[in-house]
C-alpha cells in the first residue's frame, strides 16, 4: 500500500520541499530576529513544524532521487547539507546548549543553511519546469496538503510531549528556543565576523559627543533585571549594573534625533530608535561584578527584549542620528 502512494512522488513533491525549504529558512531568520515571547513562539514553532514537514517529504523525495538518470556532485551536496542542518537542529532542540569542536549545534544549523542557499540555487536551475499548475488548487490536492500539515502538526506535539514526559532539555527551552546556562557561565559569543578586542586601560565612551569615563558609569550604575538570549541557543537571565541613555543623554538634544547609534570598538554598530532612550542601558557590570572581556568589558549595551545581537559589546560611541533604525539590515553585515 505504501509503495502506489509513493509512486506518485515527482513535480509536487518537488515543489512541496522547495517551499518547505524556503519557509523553514524564512521563519528560521524570524526567530532569530523576535525578541518578544509571542513572535518568538510562533516564528519558533513554525520553524520546527516545517522541519518536520521536510523529514515527512523524505520517502517521496528518495523515490524522486531513484527517478534520476544521473545524480549529480551538486544534488548529492545538498541533500547532505540538509541533512546536517536537521540533525544538528535536533541536537539543539532536545540535547540542549553543547559546544563541540568550538561550535554549538544551533551554529551548525545555520552555517548549514546558509550553505544550502547556493546549493539550492543550483539545484532549482537545473529543474525549471518544476513550478506549480492550476491542477495543483484543485480540491483532493488541496485536502491532500492539509492531510500533509496536519501530520506535520501531530508529529510536531508528539515530538514535544515525548520531550516533557521523559524530562528532556527540549521541555524547558523558552519560546525562542534557547537554553538555559547560569549568568556566571556566559561565554565569549561573537557575530560572525566580529572579534574580541583588546580594550585600553582608561577606555572612555564618546556618548552623543561627549566623552564619558568607565568609572563615572560604573559610580552611576544602577540595577536592571534582563534576560540575554543569545542567538547561539542559550539564555541567562542576570543582574546588570547600568545607566540607561535616556539619563545618559538629555531629552532636549533628542529632539531632533530618529536613531541611537551604538557603535563598539570593532566596528559592530546597531542603529534603534530613538524613543527607546531609556531602554537602553551602558552596562559596566554583571552578578555584582565588573564584566569580562569576553562578556564585553569594559562597557556594553544591554537591551532587554531583544535578542543577543542587539546588545553591542566593547562600546566605543553612542551617536544621535537623522537616519531612521529601520533604515539598517535586520541583521549585522559586519
Amino acid at each position: 500500500m505504501t509503495r502506489p502512494v509513493l509512486a506518485r512522488a515527482g513535480r509536487r513533491t518537488n515543489l512541496a520541499l522547495l517551499i518547505v525549504l524556503a519557509g523553514a529558512f524564512l521563519t528560521g531568520w524570524l526567530a532569530f530576529a523576535a525578541g518578544t515571547t509571542v513572535p518568538s513562539r510562533l516564528a519558533t514553532v513554525g520553524h520546527g513544524l516545517l522541519g518536520i514537514g521536510v523529514v515527512l517529504l523524505v520517502p517521496w523525495k528518495t523515490v524522486v532521487v531513484q527517478r534520476a538518470p544521473l545524480l549529480r556532485l551538486a544534488s548529492l551536496g545538498l541533500l547532505a547539507v540538509i541533512v546536517v542542518c536537521l540533525l544538528a537542529g535536533f541536537i539543539e532542540v532536545f540535547v540542549g546548549y553543547r559546544v563541540f569542536a568550538g561550535l554549538s549545534p544551533i551554529q551548525v544549523h545555520v552555517g548549514a543553511a546558509f550553505v544550502a542557499v547556493p546549493l539550492l540555487a543550483v539545484h532549482l536551475l537545473r529543474h525549471r519546469r518544476q513550478g506549480p499548475r492550476r491542477t495543483d488548487f484543485r480540491r483532493r490536492q488541496v485536502l491532500r496538503t492539509a492531510g500533509f500539515a496536519v501530520g506535520a502538526g501531530v508529529l510536531y506535539a508528539g515530538l514535544e510531549g515525548v520531550g516533557h514526559l521523559a524530562g528532556l532539555p527540549s521541555a524547558r527551552r523558552i519560546a525562542s528556543g534557547s537554553h538555559r546556562i547560569a549568568a556566571d557561565a556566559m561565554p565569549a559569543t561573537i557575530w560572525f565576523l566580529d572579534r574580541v578586542p583588546e580594550v585600553p586601560a582608561g577606555h572612555r565612551v564618546l556618548v552623543a559627543g561627549v566623552e564619558v569615563p568607565v568609572s563615572e558609569l560604573a559610580a552611576r550604575a544602577v540595577g536592571v533585571r534582563a534576560r540575554l538570549d543569545c542567538t547561539s541557543g542559550w539564555y541567562a537571565d542576570a543582574e546588570w549594573s547600568g545607566v540607561s541613555l535616556g539619563t545618559l543623554i538629555p531629552a532636549d538634544r533628542r529632539v531632533d534625533a530618529s536613531s541611537i547609534l551604538v557603535t563598539s570598538v570593532t566596528g559592530y554598530r546597531r542603529r534603534f530608535p530613538i524613543e527607546d532612550a531609556d531602554r537602553l542601558w551602558l552596562a559596566t557590570g554583571v552578578q555584582g561584578r565588573p564584566l569580562r572581556v569576553g562578556t564585553g568589558a569594559p562597557v556594553r549595551l544591554v537591551v532587554p527584549d531583544r535578542r543577543g545581537f542587539w546588545w553591542v559589546k566593547w562600546v566605543a560611541a553612542v551617536e544621535l542620528s537623522e537616519i531612521p533604525a529601520y533604515a539598517q539590515s535586520p541583521f549585522p553585515l559586519q
